[in-house]
């Protein structure tokens, strides 16, 4: 028997998704839609929505706020929306009622192995004039995640002091998906848990796991030159979904699995005594620029969500380097930020956030930065976040460099400057003795006259940027042929030394000296 679904009139608030009282309530923001549609399937694998509820802007808005309650929905099922406005590139609009448009504020979402991001684009518009977009848009969906059961059984935070911390930076499948891990779940959350023991080895205090937002790793149409295979987004450095634990870094046992297994995973961590950091991506997203996706933000309210210019809105203002830049500093675009903050520490109890290219999250909508950023000084004084580590890194692709001049007390920072100086020492550049005992000794220089103290530099030497420690004394060029950016990626003054041979050898006289000084860059590290 066919499933009854009625509609009424549904709450503004919260935004997302929230069951009760045997149906479901929708609420999605957008200020200059004309008409929205929710669309409902059954099956999670569907191309065709089995229900679809055209919203009554007189009974289901308030404000900019479309809503409604579903009686009959229950979890299990998946969603999208669609929205119709103004399609005007120039004022910086670009509504289609033929898009399928993901919930910002979805938990989780289903068949992100199936994306096809060249549908999504314009651009396809433009090369198949009169065509309807294929169904295959409507392949990644919000799921509508079941009640909440997961047994935290008296989960705490470790609250590690700063002064004790030791973080080490990871990616959750390269982490355990080699072979040689021998992992039983390799390269997913549960196979983080299997890496605990060696973790507590090191004496690690603090994961930093890299971005574990939705995102989709095949979204580059690029193939390695050399090879002619296809390159993939591994990274993960371009959010699709800010509430949605990636997908593939599940088990893949059943739809919205990635949730419970991503819990698992910080349960553990937090039984062992470490700390969990989310490495956050606020300053662009995967929607990139006037040729990227239309996944969400662009097709629900593109003017409001991003940065555009002045002079022609059509584009998207750049300072991230990856086509577009979040408007962070916008009320509506904060508030979205500030909960999903609070989802992470409350839901999923993490302990703190790594801000990627941080400064882009105090310029206003201009792109100008501001003093006192709004959403900086809201994160650092929001009661939920109180309690957790803030790290940023202070500068982005706009000229931002903000190494101990980043607004707010509660912020620690990348400390680059750290990792400039200990390399040149080590590599023997002359007059560097100063600069680098100023490093060993907390790095008065940057963060005194802020009344800051050491423990607001992170000290670092490598990261997932650039070259790792090996490539340090490695090679004195960097060779990212194989990207197909023809090298012209990363920063060119990587301060290293190939110490006579540029890349592997297997002269023992070279391999010692590297060898050496990889252990000098250790204990200088750990001092």
């Amino acid at each position: 028997m066919e499933t009854a679904l009625t509609i009424t009139r549904g709450h503004p608030l919260p935004l997302g998704v929230h069951s009760f009282d045997g149906g479901i309530n929708f609420a999605v923001f957008s200020r200059h839609a004309t008409r929205l549609w929710l669309l409902l399937f059954d099956d999670p694998g569907a191309l065709d929505p089995k229900w679809c509820f055209e919203l009554d802007p007189v009974i289901h808005r308030t404000g900019d706020i479309w809503h409604v309650y579903v009686r009959g929905a229950c979890p299990g099922l998946t969603y999208v929306f669609q929205a119709d406005g103004p399609f005007a590139p120039d004022r910086g609009h670009r509504f289609n009622p033929r898009r399928a448009l993901l919930d910002p504020y979805a938990l989780a979402l289903v068949n992100t192995e199936h994306w096809d991001f060249s549908i999504l684009c314009d651009s396809w518009l433009e090369q198949h004039p009169g065509r309807s977009i294929p169904k295959g848009q409507y392949r990644v969906k919000g799921l509508i995640p079941g009640k909440e059961d997961f047994d935290w059984n008296g989960d705490r935070h470790p609250k590690i002091p700063w002064s004790q911390t030791v973080i080490y930076e990871t990616h959750v499948r390269g982490l355990s998906i080699h072979p040689s891990s021998c992992a039983h779940y390799p390269g997913t959350y549960l196979g983080v848990i299997e890496k605990i023991p060696y973790f507590k080895q090191l004496g690690v205090t603090t994961l930093e796991l890299m971005p574990i937002h939705q995102f989709n790793p095949k979204e580059l149409d690029r193939k390695n030159p050399l090879t002619g295979e296809p390159l993939v987004n591994y990274w993960g450095y371009s959010t699709v979904s800010f509430f949605a634990p990636h997908a593939q870094y599940g088990t893949g046992r059943e739809h919205g699995c990635q949730l419970t297994e991503f819990k698992a995973m910080v349960k553990a961590l937090h039984e062992a005594g470490i700390e969990v950091l989310l490495d956050v991506v606020f300053n662009h997203t995967a929607e990139g620029n006037e040729c990227g996706p239309t996944l969400h933000f662009k097709g629900l309210d593109n003017s409001i969500y991003y940065l555009l210019p002045e002079e022609d809105k059509s584009r998207y203002i750049n300072y991230s380097g990856c086509g577009n830049t979040l408007n962070c500093n916008h009320p509506v675009v904060r508030t979205y930020i500030l909960e999903c903050l609070r989802y992470w520490v409350t839901e999923m109890h993490v302990d703190g956030f790594r801000f990627d290219l941080a400064s882009i999250l105090g310029r206003d909508r201009n792109g100008r930065l501001i003093p006192n950023p709004p959403l900086l000084e809201a994160i650092a004084e929001d009661p939920i976040l109180r309690g957790v580590k803030l790290i940023a890194e202070a500068w982005d692709a706009g000229g931002a460099y903000q190494v101990g001049f980043f607004p707010g007390e509660r912020w620690s920072e990348w400390n680059g400057q750290y990792r400039d100086d200990v390399r040149r020492f080590w590599r023997g550049d002359h007059g560097m003795l100063g600069p680098f005992a100023t490093r060993l000794c907390g790095s008065a220089d940057l963060y005194q006259h802020s009344g800051k103290t050491p423990v607001n530099s992170i000290n670092f030497i490598t990261s997932h940027d650039g070259f790792t420690l090996n490539d340090l004394v490695s090679y004195e060029h960097k060779h990212n042929e194989a990207n197909g950016e023809d090298n012209r990626d990363g920063t060119n003054e990587n301060y290293s030394c190939n110490y006579g041979v540029e890349g592997p050898t297997d002269d023992p006289e070279i391999e010692a000296v590297r060898l050496r000084q990889i252990k000098n860059f250790l204990t200088t590290l750990f001092v």
